[in-house]
């Protein structure tokens, strides 16, 4: 068994419009959503081995606050394919992972990344800016992970339902 944390980057800023898609930079309530994920992650003992994250700097960004608010010293991967990624993206991406490596999160962008959550969860579940999946794999090695892969959600937190629980 595999566990898989997918989760969209958090909220970014549209303001600066001289800035690429690529460049933009989180706002301050992304800032916040994510290290409210942090505690998420950290409270369900979900800290990942390895990261896999988009180089778009919203992503780097919400995977820096993450893993300054948890103490993260694993592997952190940048793949440019998983910028704006197609749910295949996210299934090659992962059958590279080494099969020692229990629990991989992949910080990326919408719709790929909620289209592949709903590939493997066999349900439609929105994704938002900073929401969070917890996934559980049926597979021993990431090499055998294909579209016929289904997983367990066992967990799913967004900003919001995180508010709604304070």
């Amino acid at each position: 068994m595999k566990t898989l944390l997918l989760m969209r980057h958090a909220k970014s800023s549209w303001k600066d419009e001289g800035l690429s898609d690529h460049e933009r930079l989180l706002k301050k309530r992304g800032r916040k959503d994510a290290k409210n994920m942090a505690k998420i992650i950290q409270k369900n003992d979900l800290v990942p081995d390895l990261i896999l994250c988009s180089p778009a700097i919203r992503a780097v960004e919400t995977v820096e606050v993450i893993t300054e608010t948890i103490g993260y010293e694993n592997e952190i991967t940048y793949l440019e394919a998983l910028y704006m990624g197609e749910p295949s993206d996210f299934v090659e991406a992962l059958k590279t992972v080494d099969k020692h490596i229990e629990k991989v999160m992949i910080v990326a962008h919408n719709p790929g990344l909620e289209a592949y959550l709903q590939i493997i969860d066999g349900e439609i579940e929105s994704l938002p800016t900073a929401g969070l999946g917890y996934l559980v794999l049926g597979i021993d090695k990431w090499k055998d992970l294909s579209f016929e892969t289904m997983g367990d959600l066992i967990g799913y937190w967004t900003p919001k339902s995180i508010e709604e629980k304070s």
